[in-house]
């Protein structure tokens, strides 16, 4: 028998909502996922992707993922892991330093066996480069077979890669797939195989309700997947049906009699009422002790064509507004780094040119793209989806002050 976590999508350094709170909170459920390995003394903890939010982590990242998986190798654990979209595979990344600290193993098509299972890796691909992908992957000479993916993958929702042409094409009979890069936990079983996303362990948008946590996968006389949740910072959804009369004096009401402290909290607001300031809202809820508020107004306000305005997350808009333009790979990739702001604005120059001609060699990453074509990540750079199509947005930014100097060490001073 084989046990392991399937875990992913930790985006360590991920700076939600701009609060150095929220970047220590996605390390720390990284850290519990480790904690319950070595409780539960498994034999694997298996990382379907972007372990970090960013693919030139920072030092306090690296140092505090390294601190984590020192005890994990304390413990004689391996961990097991692949490359997602967040992740840079053009030049040295987080993996190839962690396999030189002797602290992962980069899974790919040859396999790596523990227990009674092998497991195999698949890499983040963009949709342009799938087609020309031959699955070939080296027999196993294991009771059972697993292959590890990042991608989305149909037919779960928002899928756009097949996983029955990956089994019809693999040289492998897989016995479970498990994946990583959708953030909401979901399980199915497609020509046979189950197939399993762990979800994030952080929520990434405030879409994501549920619980998070990660899967216990165990390989014995079949395949079986245990889901088991962890403790993260509260959210506090608040949701309120405005009626013709009513206004913000109900919102703040109800944000004043909901235990709210220390916690994020959504307002959504639907229905009719009054118009509403969201930073009114906002700054009740910091009066509260809550760590965020952020205003989601769903209502259709009148002007020249309808809309709906929500407040959650300004940085979505640019993004979603910057995906149905539909660039190309490398205008995409210049366009983040534009908005990186964790880059001093004296480095962006040098950064755009070493990026476009490290893009030289593929000439289809200056192609334009549709909105059903694919981009650097899945939907967009530096957004997740969530069961609702919402996404986030990176926003790894430390304090402007701090982007303007050399203060930030990142993975690339490493190797």
């Amino acid at each position: 028998m084989t046990r392991v976590i399937h875990t992913g999508d930790t985006h360590i350094g991920y700076r939600q909502y701009h609060r150095p709170e929220r970047r220590e909170d996605f390390l720390d459920a990284f850290r519990q996922v480790i904690e319950d390995a070595i409780d539960q003394n498994v034999d694997a903890v298996v990382h379907a992707g972007d372990l970090f939010n960013d693919r030139r982590p920072g030092l306090l990242d690296l140092r505090g993922s390294i601190d984590i998986l020192e005890d994990l190798r304390a413990a004689e654990i391996p961990f097991l892991a692949i490359v997602g979209n967040h992740e840079d595979a053009r030049d040295g990344q987080w993996i190839d330093l962690f396999e030189q600290l002797g602290l992962a193993t980069h899974l790919d098509n040859t396999g790596t066996v523990v227990g009674n299972t092998t497991f195999y890796g698949l890499d983040h691909v963009p949709r342009a480069k799938r087609a020309t992908l031959e699955y070939d992957f080296e027999p196993p000479e294991t009771e059972f077979s697993a292959l590890v993916a990042h991608g989305l993958f149909e037919p779960f929702p928002h899928g756009d890669w097949d996983l029955e042409e990956i089994l019809s094409r693999a040289t492998v009979n897989f016995d479970g797939l498990l994946l990583g890069d959708d953030h909401t936990p979901n399980q199915i079983q497609v020509e046979g195989t189950w197939a399993t996303y762990c979800g994030s362990t952080e929520r990434t948008s405030a879409s994501q309700r549920e619980p998070r946590g990660y899967n216990l996968v165990t390989f014995d006389e079949d395949v079986s997947i245990t889901r088991r949740d962890i403790g993260t910072r509260d959210f506090v959804f608040i949701d309120l049906e405005l009626g013709p009369s009513e206004g913000d004096s109900l919102v703040r009401e109800r944000i004043r009699e909901t235990d709210v402290d220390d916690a994020v909290v959504i307002v959504t607001i639907e229905g009719a009422g009054d118009s509403i300031p969201p930073a009114d809202i906002e700054a009740v809820g910091d009066s509260e002790g809550a760590l965020v508020t952020r205003v989601n107004d769903r209502r259709d306000v009148d002007s020249e064509s309808e809309m709906s305005v929500s407040f959650v997350d300004p940085d979505d808009a640019v993004t979603n507004r910057v995906r149905e333009l539909g660039l190309s790979d490398a205008a995409r990739s210049v366009e983040s780094l534009i908005r990186d702001e964790d880059l001093a604005k004296s480095n962006i120059r040098n950064r755009v040119v070493e990026t476009v001609t490290e893009t030289l060699d593929d000439p289809s990453a200056f192609e334009s793209a549709t909105m059903e074509s694919e981009p650097d990540t899945e939907p967009n750079d530096a957004e997740e989806p969530t069961e609702t199509g919402e996404t986030v947005t990176d926003e790894t930014a430390e304090d402007p002050a701090e982007a303007d100097g050399p203060t930030e060490t990142t993975m690339g001073d490493f190797l």
